[in-house]
């Protein structure tokens, strides 16, 4: 059986990249991505699919029943775009001014879509039911995971796997994990009050710009110097923005910021520690501040029984090469949320295009592109792991 969806997925190659390349033509940044999800679904019913739609938004859900009976196995794609303009020339360059799939939520739902074609035409020898969970809105926090799950898109589900395609991972090779994958991604803000003046006369100012720029160097000390050096967090300025005339001393000053952290502990304490260096800060300065700590999505915990199980299917892929165990990514995924609720598993596929002497472009470049070969590699990753776990179970 695994060899014969090896050869269907194969079969079904050019579809995925023809797929994929109208998708990447026509993107939908978060929360936005009505024709998308509508695409989506119309794929499905047109191969008599069960597809559901608005699930905790833009979501779409899809469910293949093998004729024999199993558990449920789960299978996730996001597909939303970033607010980010294509500079590729390319035929399949976005039409879309000033929105790209700069991260590959294009090739992860054409991935998706053909597997479960797949699956649909195996039903008759196969056990169990497939979940195929479309979701939206990844990018941008509070993200479409949660509101998918609280409106049952895991109802039911025993495992799930994922995958996210992976630019700067050589093509032919799976990086996973054993432990957290992907960090927590949190946001803050920090919005000085100072004096404003002229900036001739700073004895009668309450620099806010001073105050910031002390900030910028302090709250870098909070990893360096607070933080268990073998507890890898990042904390980062961003954006610095004041009054921009060069004759005045700034009356307000707002700086933007992001956190990284894989424990709770350690996330907590950074919140908690950056407010105490504001505050302290601003004290000397005799300025008045205001300051949000956003908590994003949490940081992407697979469960290593999912992990080695998934690592062990891949030995009939002659397309993986490699299974390499990689250093966890400080970026964020609401997929995170999933594996909160159900046990499963999250790694990256290795992508990187075939180029000789050229830039690799990462993920959210306004070039960003991939070798299209990693999505039949995905997709025979996640199908062989989701029929071998229902014939294990």
């Amino acid at each position: 059986m695994i060899n014969l969806l090896h050869t269907r997925l194969e079969q079904s190659f050019e579809e995925m990249v023809k797929i994929r390349r109208y998708l990447h033509q026509h993107p939908e940044v978060s929360f936005k991505e009505t024709k998308t999800a509508a695409f989506i679904a119309d794929f499905y019913r047109t191969l008599d699919i069960e597809v559901e739609t608005n699930i905790g938004g833009n979501g779409v859900i899809a469910r293949v029943y093998g004729a024999k009976p199993g558990k449920t196995v789960a299978l996730r794609a996001d597909f939303d775009a970033l607010p980010i303009q294509d500079l590729k020339d390319v035929p399949y360059k976005s039409t879309v001014p000033g929105v790209m799939h700069a991260c590959g939520h294009d090739r992860h739902t054409a991935t998706l879509l053909l597997l479960a074609k797949v699956i649909n035409e195996l039903r008759e020898n196969l056990e169990g039911t497939y979940v195929f969970i479309h979701q939206h809105a990844e990018e941008y926090s509070p993200g479409g995971a949660k509101p998918m799950i609280e409106a049952g898109c895991l109802d039911g589900v025993d495992v799930i796997f994922g995958t996210h395609l992976w630019v700067t991972v050589p093509t032919g090779t799976l990086q996973y994990a054993l432990g957290p994958i992907m960090a927590a991604a949190d946001r803050f803000t920090i919005t000085i009050q100072g004096k404003g003046g002229h900036g001739a006369k700073p004895h009668e100012t309450k620099d806010a710009v001073v105050a910031g720029a002390q900030l910028v160097t302090t709250l870098q000390q909070i990893v360096s110097r607070r933080v268990n050096p073998i507890d890898p967090a990042v904390v980062t300025i961003g954006s610095f923005v004041a009054d921009n005339t060069f004759n005045v001393i700034a009356d307000t000053a707002t700086l933007i910021g992001t956190v990284r952290t894989f424990n709770d502990e350690t996330r907590n304490f950074i919140e908690a520690e950056i407010e105490r260096i504001v505050k302290g800060t601003c004290l000397s300065i005799d300025c008045t501040y205001e300051y949000l700590f956003e908590q994003g999505y949490p940081a992407v915990v697979p469960n290593n029984e999912v992990t080695n199980f998934l690592l062990k299917s891949t030995e009939s892929i002659k397309e993986v090469e490699i299974l390499h165990e990689g250093d966890p990514d400080m970026g964020g995924e609401d997929y995170a949320y999933y594996l909160q609720k159900v046990k499963g598993t999250f790694f990256f596929t290795g992508a990187m295009p075939e180029t000789t002497g050229e830039t690799i472009y990462g993920h959210h470049h306004p070039m960003f592109d991939f070798n299209e070969k990693a999505m039949l590699i995905a997709a025979k990753t996640l199908g062989t792991a989701a029929i071998t776990y229902h014939q294990n179970s």
